[in-house]
């Protein structure tokens, strides 16, 4: 198991990914669940290398990507990241975000029969194909879509994992409660690179509060509020 050097807000040495994550979740607000997203990104800015976020990591983030996936009652994450990322089985509620549920069938999401399934879509006739996995759908706009995750669902905390443009969505709704950046030290280079936001800008720009910060292998690992 890999260690982490807390540097901010106080030192501490030989901290484990759990001893990491049990920062985490806070208190969720009144009409939804909290909602923070996880991230990783190389020191030029890149939020992948040959289209994957894998090249990306190293072995403390991979453990502390599960670890905060133990803190948590759902997993968020975009159909483009599942179609290419794949996934896999996993303990919390998976909330699929798609607009047009073209995701294949046989992707590890899908595919792993003791997963949960909540498919979050505007569309109010769009369906999966079958799969092994238990599927349910909410319809509705992204914010509504997830408020009525805790009224319908019982979710009081939700990880998101990306995409990009979910991440941008989720922010201009005003939807995100912390970031939880992950610096490689890794450069990339390349032209046109995708970064953990796209689509519009914001206007103003959005501020954050360091919360935290820990070391392991070279890479940092930080933990923003978004306050504004």
């Amino acid at each position: 198991m890999e260690t982490f050097a807390r540097l901010l807000p106080d030192r501490a040495e030989g901290l484990t990914a759990p001893d990491v994550a049990a920062a985490v979740p806070g208190a969720a607000p009144a009409d939804r669940p909290f909602l923070l997203v996880n991230m990783i990104a190389t020191a030029d800015g890149r939020a992948t290398i040959a289209g994957r976020t894998g090249p990306i990591a190293n072995r403390a983030d991979y453990e502390l990507f599960h670890a905060l996936r133990t803190r948590v009652d759902a997993v968020m994450v975009g159909a483009e990241t599942v179609r290419v990322e794949g996934y896999g089985a996993m303990d919390p509620v998976a909330v699929l975000v798609t607009r047009s549920a073209r995701v294949p069938g046989d992707v590890g999401l899908l595919k792993a029969e003791s997963n949960r399934v909540v498919v979050l879509t505007p569309s109010p006739d769009a369906e999966l194909p079958p799969c092994a996995a238990e599927v349910s759908y909410l319809r509705a706009p992204l914010p509504e879509g997830v408020r009525r995750l805790r009224a319908e669902h019982g979710v009081a905390s939700v990880l998101c994992e990306g995409g990009p443009q979910l991440l941008s969505d989720l922010l201009h709704a005003g939807l995100v409660d912390e970031l939880h950046l992950v610096i490689a030290a890794k450069l990339a280079g390349g032209t046109d690179p995708i970064t953990i936001v796209t689509g519009s800008g914001f206007d103003p720009s959005l501020d954050l509060a360091l919360r935290s910060l820990h070391e392991s292998g070279g890479y940092l690992f930080l933990r923003y509020g978004v306050t504004s």
